[in-house]
């Protein structure tokens, strides 16, 4: 009488858990914009809070606003009047930053639209009916760029790329940064 030996089922347990967990790696970013998407259409802060790594978001917006200073009105420098006239102008541009990186400054953004067009008297989204919000990712590119960051690129009011990167930190991926064409 022949006994059937069993074979162990283990090893293919752990390949199918290693293939969901690659799974969960490789569709978290789209599942990250759409929880994104999501908050900013329902105007959920502290959803939108828990997909945005706000500080180094505010600390990348601030070091593009200095650059973007810096190469415009450098030569300003020279002088005494202009090395104080850039420091009120580095001042000011860290509270746009500031207004930038907020829930309401991200959703006019992610809309394709500049902070300062709901300044103009444009909607914000919240006075807008939820049913009539736009996606804030409609006709936007998506891309991986290494195995820990992924971009997603929108084109705003005046044509201008804006491109917004999420970084994965362990399994969880979070916005962390925003590309802005003056």
């Amino acid at each position: 009488m022949p006994t059937h030996r069993r074979r162990p089922w283990w090893p293919w347990i752990a390949v199918a858990a290693a293939l969901l967990l690659l799974a969960y790696v490789v569709a978290g970013p789209f599942l990250t914009v759409r929880a994104i998407a999501r908050a900013v259409q329902n105007d959920n802060t502290r959803a939108l809070a828990r997909q945005v790594d706000f500080p180094t978001l505010r600390t990348n917006l601030r070091a593009q606003a200095e650059d973007w200073l810096a190469r415009e009105y450098g030569d300003l420098q020279d002088g005494p009047f202009g090395r104080y006239g850039m420091r009120i102008a580095n001042g000011l541009a860290g509270g746009i930053v500031d207004g930038m990186a907020t829930p309401v400054g991200l959703a006019a953004m992610m809309e394709g639209r500049r902070v300062w067009s709901r300044m103009e008297g444009r909607p914000p989204v919240h006075s807008v009916p939820q049913e009539a919000r736009p996606d804030p990712f409609e006709d936007a590119d998506w891309r991986y760029e290494s195995p820990s960051r992924f971009t997603v690129t929108v084109v705003d009011e005046a044509g201008r790329p804006m491109m917004f990167v999420l970084t994965r930190q362990g399994l969880r991926w979070r916005l962390s940064d925003i590309r802005v064409t003056p």
